[in-house]
């Protein structure tokens, strides 16, 4: 039996994954705690974990309005969102986050931690050596966030583009959004790091991920762009968890009899405050269409939709297992669990996302050529109509996702990311906990 320490950032697309993860390792019987908010206790005990709380001041209710929160958030998109994000929601927690996983680790020893690159603590538990704090495996709950030669920095959306003139781009993007963009957030973990290990923080904030003993990305090699300068840490486990939808079947299911194409609309649990940034221009843009809308609210109430045309149907959950397989396109804002979920069916995709990640998830979207993105978080009716279409008549799309479909199949999930935890505690026992990390 090992001892699992599990940390996740206070929010749902990151907490969700995780919870696969300690439901997986507490069955087969190893000593689980998960660190995270506390409105996430009883979803973290319901899989046999045991809950530790977050300190106050890194605990905090995704549910909440950001940009009402943060009034100078909702002028902002792309990179400077994001950057906004990473140092408000994601670096300033980080020195409570690392307080509280070294109090876990002090009072029962840990063999590993894993953790989600939101989790910024672990950034700053990287200056311990091996033995002060456990081996540190990264679990990839969005698309990889580290910088490479081969890409553009993570938050502009942009697709890889080849040769020595990709790299000269991606070289000058790095070198303007470090100079422009990320320098308050790598203030703070400068700072942080600093009054934590008395020495200057070794790499970019962003990049942590990168340092850590393992990087266990949750999705396939199809899904990711490729990078040569890929740390040899990097593992692709395939997606990790089902879409914890285990809802029952609406009275309208029999419709979905093959007679038309089925779309299914949502927005998520969290992002769904707003019906016209998604579901609204898709009832609307395709009321005329010979397809059927299958809606997912998310949770609130069917009667808080607009007027429902006459083909489109609606339920606040929906059990993906079944829905799935009977949907010719998916219609998302771009988050990375539910995208990886869809494909797992092969259902190709028509996105739209200008926040958090969903630039980059979309933009993935778009490059493995699993279906269209809409570079905007308020398509039109027309821009959606025109974006399912082209997805339902070109049998491209639907080819590509069975393409990532049968490399989903053959991947094992949490148990590949079970046998990489069992490998590096396997290594860290057999070290006797001597050998200090060292930075490449």
């Amino acid at each position: 039996m090992s001892s699992i320490l599990i940390a996740a950032a206070p929010i749902h697309g990151h907490v969700t994954p995780l919870l696969a993860v300690a439901r997986h390792f507490a069955e087969r019987g190893d000593r689980v705690r998960f660190i995270t908010g506390s409105r996430f206790a009883g979803s973290v005990e319901a899989t046999g974990a045991e809950h530790l709380a977050l300190p106050a001041e890194a605990d905090f209710d995704d549910r909440q309005d950001w940009n009402h929160t943060f009034p100078e958030r909702a002028a902002l998109t792309g990179t400077r969102a994001i950057a906004h994000d990473i140092e408000h929601i994601f670096v300033r927690p980080g020195l409570p986050q690392h307080e509280a996983v070294m109090a876990a680790h002090a009072a029962e020893p840990a063999d590993t931690l894993l953790v989600e690159p939101g989790f910024v603590g672990g950034a700053f538990l990287l200056g311990h050596p091996l033995g002060v704090r456990p081996p540190i495996v990264l679990g990839g709950i969005c698309p990889l966030t580290f910088a490479s030669r081969d890409t553009a920095p993570f938050g502009m959306g942009l697709m890889p583009l080849r040769g020595p003139l990709g790299r000269i781009r991606n070289a000058t993007l790095a070198t303007i959004t470090r100079k422009l963009v990320f320098p308050p957030s790598q203030r703070i973990a400068e700072q942080t790091f600093q009054r934590l290990h008395g020495r200057s923080i070794p790499f970019a904030v962003l990049d942590w991920p990168r340092h850590a003993e393992a990087i266990v990305q949750f999705t396939v090699p199809k899904f990711e762009y490729p990078r040569s300068d890929a740390p040899a840490t990097l593992h692709f486990a395939g997606p990790i968890s089902a879409s914890g939808s285990h809802a029952p079947l609406p009275p309208w299911w029999p419709e979905l009899d093959r007679s038309r194409p089925v779309v299914h609309v949502t927005q998520g649990t969290i992002a769904n405050r707003n019906y016209g940034q998604l579901i609204a221009p898709t009832l609307e843009g395709l009321a005329d269409e010979d397809v059927l809308i299958a809606v997912a609210t998310g949770g609130r109430p069917v009667e808080s939709l607009p007027p429902l045309p006459a083909n489109a149907r609606a339920a606040e959950f929906l059990p993906y297992d079944d829905l799935l397989p009977k949907t010719d396109v998916y219609l998302t804002n771009g988050g990375y669990g539910g995208v990886q979920y869809a494909l797992r069916y092969g259902v190709p995709i028509v996105a739209a996302g200008s926040q958090e990640d969903k630039p980059e998830v979309i933009a993935r979207i778009a490059w493995a050529g699993v279906g269209r993105r809409l570079k905007t978080e308020t398509p039109t009716p027309t821009a959606i109509r025109r974006a399912v279409r082209t997805v339902l008549d070109d049998h491209r799309y639907r080819d590509a996702a069975g393409r990532i479909a049968r490399q989903m199949a053959a991947s094992r999930g949490v148990y590949r990311l079970a046998e990489i935890v069992d490998e590096l505690i396997a290594d860290h026992r057999q070290r006797g906990h001597r050998r200090p990390r060292r930075f490449s």
